[in-house]
């Protein structure tokens, strides 16, 4: 399978697309004036300890205040040896005998600030590089669990373990699979000499910035993609391009020869059509190439996934249809998992079929489609209501939270009232008004269709009204009011 990345970097935003055999598969966005926290590293000040949640407010110098729960404190800090051995796993210990106020904590940060809540922390630090990942508070090595030969797990943990310490552990990363000792001694020695600077900004006591922050989204990209035989790496920013060939050559040298730098008339992005099908993956409903047709609904609880047989009617029988277009949506369902990031639990709801033989083969299909993608993902089989369950790991913002809000009209809930709808709540509105206050006349500002329909469509209704409260109603107007926006004015 053949791979490209596109890296398209303006001063606010950097934008990454992944291209396997000429489609877009996957896409990062990242804005400098919102620039993820997770990964970065702090010194910071426990500001209050609240034992009846078993959690403490941290100050690491943001807006809001951090939140840092007991499970998430790494007792190997607190606690000698003996009683790390003595300490029951399941049990989590007295947040009060963890920390407590005024004290200066090594932190990170696991989950970004979400509306009101602060960001969330934990003490057990990691440090990534290309091959491994350094653990300051462990002494052991561990393996990728995406690196199933069992040899090769073995040969990993051979070459690694002599680099751990007792305050130096490692996680083999699946990247790793085939490395040599030279490629995992320099991941080691790198992770080392960035450790050991953390723990200088530690002791200047650091705490007005980020003791060590994350790499941006063009460096880490290039870092954390596994698996895919990259021919091309395009960059149209001469400034990211030289950051990129020193790095490559630093720490990814075998990539360091597919960097070029893009300085085409042409904006990156519009290869391989990759805008268009950016807004294409915005849109609930996805075309098939046969005729059919999925739905997709993101909501905050689970993702749903209706598909639909549309316009392919086949050309044997039904069921052979049915089966040809559950089929054909696995592989445009595992595409569109990756593409809009979309994580947590997700709903398939295939057409239904007889043939369990067809139901096996359309799990099997989804599975092959899925392997290609790099993050976690488990798949049940069909329940009783003919549901497929499936989960993916949440590890970013899912395309649609990044580039969209939630509607000023509609709040979210994807409809809006029909004019119909908004003309009887209006008239409503005025006998309700009416009751409650003595006035001659009244003034109504509605949009222009619902304003259109009032004079036309409910023109009776509304002198009917006229007549029942014995007052004048005059329909003003206000082009800039939505549908469903109106105002009704005593005069």
């Amino acid at each position: 399978m053949s791979g490209e990345l596109l890296i398209n970097v303006t001063p606010s935003e950097t934008r990454v697309a992944l291209i396997e055999n000429g489609v877009l598969q996957e896409v990062h966005v990242e804005r400098e004036a919102k620039r993820g926290l997770v990964g970065n590293i702090y010194l910071g000040k426990v500001i209050r300890v609240l034992p009846g949640m078993q959690a403490a407010f941290v100050d690491i110098n943001l807006e809001k205040a951090a939140f840092l729960h007991a499970s998430d404190i790494n007792s190997k800090l607190i606690l000698n040896n003996d009683e790390r051995k003595e300490e029951r796993k399941e049990q989590v210990p007295d947040i009060r005998s963890l920390v407590h106020e005024g004290q200066y904590i090594v932190v990170q940060v696991v989950k970004d600030p979400l509306g009101t809540k602060g960001a969330r922390l934990t003490t057990d630090i990691t440090v990534a590089a290309r091959y491994l990942v350094l653990m300051p508070n462990a002494d052991y090595a561990g393996i990728s669990q995406r690196i199933e030969d069992i040899d090769e797990r073995k040969r990993l943990r051979d070459i690694v373990t002599p680099y751990c310490s007792e305050n130096h552990g490692f996680i083999v990363r699946t990247a790793a699979e085939g490395a040599g000792d030279d490629e995992l001694r320099h991941d080691a020695e790198f992770l080392r000499r960035v450790w050991a600077k953390v723990l200088e900004r530690k002791q200047r006591k650091q705490t007005s910035t980020a003791i060590y922050q994350d790499l941006s989204l063009a460096f880490r990209v290039i870092r954390d993609f596994v698996g895919i035989d990259l021919e091309r790496i395009r960059v149209d920013s001469k400034l990211t391009f030289d950051q990129l060939s020193t790095f490559t050559q630093e720490f990814v040298p075998e990539l360091a020869g597919t960097l070029e730098y893009y300085p085409g008339e042409r904006p990156i992005f519009d290869l391989f059509d990759v805008e268009n099908e950016i807004q294409r993956a915005l849109h609930r409903k996805i075309e098939l190439k046969s005729g059919g047709y999925l739905i997709i609904d993101q909501t905050e609880a689970m993702t749903t996934i209706d598909i639909n047989t549309g316009a392919f009617v086949g050309h044997r029988n039904l069921e052979e249809t049915i089966f040809n277009t559950n089929i054909e949506a696995t592989q445009a369902i595992a595409r569109q998992l990756r593409l809009r990031n979309l994580g947590g639990i997700i709903i398939v709801d295939f057409i239904d079929m007889l043939d369990e033989d067809h139901q096996r083969r359309v799990l099997h299909s989804l599975d092959m489609a899925m392997m290609k993608d790099n993050v976690k993902y488990s798949i049940s089989g069909f329940s009783a209501l003919g549901l497929v369950e499936m989960t993916r790991k949440r590890t970013r913002e899912s395309l649609e939270h990044v580039l969209c809000g939630e509607c000023s009209v509609c709040h979210g809930r994807g409809h809006l009232k029909t004019v119909e709808t908004v003309c009887f709540e209006i008239l409503r509105e005025i006998v309700r008004v009416n009751r409650a206050y003595d006035t001659d006349k009244f003034i109504v500002y509605a949009s222009s269709a619902v304003s259109e329909s009032l004079i036309n469509d409910e023109y009776h209704n509304l002198a009917e009204l006229e007549v029942f409260i014995g007052k004048q109603i005059k329909i003003q107007t206000e082009n800039m009011y939505n549908q469903e926006q109106f105002d009704v004015v005593m005069m």
